[in-house]
């Protein structure tokens, strides 16, 4: 199994980089962890195949984490000629969200004829929701981050391995939940160590990592002053980069 980084930028593009997504591509069907604005993008700029993507699951309905759902389900619908059933997840809120952001993006788009099947799947915290499509089981589980619908950081259990997500959040005791003795743990780190509301920053994170136990923790959405700091100040962490590529054993 491996996680490919289609994007690990902040709101803003920040250093340049895409909005957040996540490909977790395995020898079944793959499936995307959130999907935004820029996702197709760095779908096509990596070579990746969207009909391989049977499933896309979302920690919570900012722009920069789902909106790029209207670019993916129409490049579905118009160009990559998709047959196969898409199967959507995300938090309480998501169906009617997901209707408005097609209306808002390409009016009509919403109720157009397609040749395949969308499934929307909302879940509540500390909900389980299997995934047959992507052979994944999803948790997930409150976070601090106001998004309009309830924010969710993930942990994904799949071809027994856990991929742990923390989404975007303050820090919160979820966290430790979230990531513990996951096989990877994808964690923000938007400031070093300056408090922005909302937003996990690093100095928080690193006292508890002993605690969460993750054997490989990767950074996203990182704010200029995350990515101006030397790999030797990230206690054993690893910075994300668009493009990279983490094998999963």
């Amino acid at each position: 199994m491996i996680v490919q980084v289609l994007g690990s930028g902040d709101a803003f593009g920040s250093g340049g980089r895409f909005h957040t997504c996540f490909a977790v591509l395995r020898a079944g069907p793959g499936f995307l962890i959130d999907c935004g604005a820029s996702a197709m993008i760095s779908v096509r700029r990596h070579g990746l195949d969207p009909n391989r993507i049977a499933a896309i699951v979302l920690t919570h309905l900012h722009g920069d984490h789902f909106g790029g759902l209207p670019f993916f389900i129409l490049d579905a619908q118009l160009v990559s000629r998709r047959t196969s059933p898409l199967t959507i997840v995300g938090p309480h809120g998501l169906g009617a969200r997901l209707e408005t952001l097609m209306e808002a993006s390409f009016p009509g788009s919403s109720r157009a004829r397609r040749n395949f099947p969308i499934e929307v799947v909302e879940i509540e915290p500390e909900q389980l929701a299997h995934v047959p499509a992507a052979g994944a089981v999803v948790t997930g589980h409150a976070v601090d981050h106001p998004s309009g619908s309830p924010s969710l950081g993930l942990r994904l259990d799949c071809d027994g391995r856990v991929i742990a997500y923390t989404g975007d959040t303050a820090w919160t005791e979820a966290i430790v939940n979230i990531g513990r003795r996951a096989d990877l743990l994808l964690a923000e780190a938007y400031c070093f160590e300056r408090k922005t509301p909302f937003h996990l920053d690093f100095a928080s994170l690193r006292e508890r990592l002993a605690d969460i136990g993750a054997k490989k923790v990767v950074l996203t959405h990182m704010s200029p002053d995350m990515l101006s700091r030397d790999r030797a100040s990230l206690a054993g962490c690893e910075p994300a980069e668009d493009g990279m590529v983490i094998e999963i054993p």
